[in-house]
């Protein structure tokens, strides 16, 4: 048995190497004897799968040896999202076990544990579930697998919270760049239900996702962008391959950052929908968020990176939105968990709303915080991963960056270094998996990114 570790998102692995039938009946059985610890064996266990290769072969072994166990298990009848099975674990009261790898290389494929909440297992439900593997346990009943459709749940509710009449109001027409992914089936059915055309490409399933990476960033999306291009008025969304990260091309056919759709989601649900409450974002999120939120007179609540700890803020906080710099939002009245499904519907019910493209909100939200910000991340690999705290320990014994006096520090996630411009900030966070430094950069000028960038990578 290879080694099964759990990051922020999961256990993932290369299939055919670690992630094989042996490695997958530990970690199921080990998410079974958590289940009946915790919840007793009539606690329902919903089992999903994405486009992946060997997903729904993996899956439907987890599925059979969980009903072996004892447990009633409802078995996905077809590909699903990883946040259309998390709120079905919600909605029937059950845990949920989603076989995905989300945006990593088509070879990868990984096992999310999702507990009745609806969010992502915080570390401390992985922790246990580690120290059981191999522990066995018997429970006597006789389980049973029912083949389920679990998208007509998830629809009635997503109807609650999105006006879609509001959307078939929308002057900007839609392109949705399925990416081979999970929401072919689920987004594309939502807008076409409720009378709103699209144009779409790559909408159908393929274990190799094109050639490509199951990402909604620029350079997997190229296809879409040149479509958006070459047309009038065009706006583009698409999702990761599990569809719990979104991705979205303005009119000009330039990519939106997160932090950008995050901000104006909250400016749109705090005027237009007249939400109460908190924005949570990570240590990793923009500061433009920050001043945002102020000027709005939200309450910023700001976590560790990795939606485990989003997820646990929302069902802490209850906030209007809470999102990640990574492509990962939900809000209030859904669940604790990221959907790019949604973040896409809610930027074409915003841009409705206001009666303004995308770029036009852009704008606005430039004009609102009072300031433009820049944003990169420098990944500097280690030769080993002892030598990861020891760097960290030196970035936070500094008192300048590149010459810019560092003003204060916040340690919740690595270190994190405010400088005195009161603009910029530097992130330097352990990966969790590797011998990596991930070093995350933003400021008010890419003259600043650049230097601080050079400054990082020599150290």
């Amino acid at each position: 048995m290879g080694e099964i570790k759990f990051g922020t998102d999961g256990w993932r692995a290369v299939v055919g190497k670690d992630f094989n039938e042996e490695n997958v009946a530990v970690v199921t059985k080990a998410v079974g004897k958590y289940v009946f610890d915790n919840y007793g064996i009539y606690k329902p266990i919903i089992v999903g799968y994405d486009p992946r290769n060997m997903a729904k072969e993996f899956s439907l072994q987890a599925g059979e040896l969980l009903k072996n166990l004892g447990f009633k298990v409802m078995y996905s009848d077809k590909v699903i999202p990883t946040p259309v099975l998390a709120y079905n674990a919600k909605h029937l009261n059950a845990c949920a076990l989603m076989f995905t790898a989300s945006h990593n290389p088509p070879e990868y494929l990984g096992i999310k544990f999702i507990p009745d909440y609806a969010g992502p297992a915080t570390s401390e439900i992985t922790d246990e579930i580690v120290a059981d593997f191999n522990a066995d346990f018997k429970s006597n009943i006789k389980g049973k697998l029912i083949y389920t459709d679990f998208s007509n749940n998830y629809f009635k509710h997503i109807k609650t919270i999105i006006d879609f009449e509001k959307i078939k109001e929308l002057k900007t027409h839609i392109v949705f760049d399925g990416l081979y992914a999970a929401s072919i089936g689920y987004f594309d059915k939502l807008l076409s239900d409720n009378g709103i055309k699209f144009d779409s490409m790559h909408m159908y399933h393929d274990t190799n996702f094109g050639g490509g990476m199951p990402e909604p960033k620029p350079q997997y999306m190229g296809e879409m962008i040149n479509y958006i291009k070459s047309k009038s008025n065009y706006v583009g969304l698409a999702n990761d391959g599990d569809s719990d990260r979104f991705g979205v091309i303005n009119e000009c056919g330039e990519y939106v950052t997160p932090n950008e759709i995050i901000a104006i989601l909250l400016m749109h649900l705090k005027k237009n929908k007249k939400y109460e409450g908190a924005l949570v974002k990570t240590v990793g999120g923009s500061l433009m968020l920050d001043i945002v939120a102020q000027k709005l007179g939200v309450e910023v609540i700001e976590t560790p990176v990795g939606f485990k700890h989003v997820g646990e803020a929302m069902r802490k906080f209850n906030p209007i939105i809470a999102g990640e710099e990574s492509g990962g939002l939900s809000i209030k009245g859904h669940i604790p968990e990221k959907d790019g499904i949604l973040a896409n519907l809610l930027i074409l019910e915003a841009m409705a709303y206001e009666n303004k493209s995308l770029f036009q909100l852009q704008k606005d939200l430039e004009n609102f915080s009072g300031c433009k910000f820049y944003n990169t991340r420098v990944d500097k690999r280690l030769d080993n991963i002892e030598q990861v705290t020891p760097v960290i320990e030196r970035f936070a014994d500094y008192d300048n960056i590149a010459g810019m006096k560092i003003i204060k520090k916040d340690k919740k996630d690595g270190v994190k270094l405010y400088l005195e411009d009161k603009r910029t900030w530097v992130l330097v966070r352990a990966s969790g998996t590797e011998p990596l430094l991930r070093i995350y950069i933003e400021s008010d000028s890419s003259e600043k990114i650049e230097t601080i960038s050079k400054f990082v990578t020599l150290e």
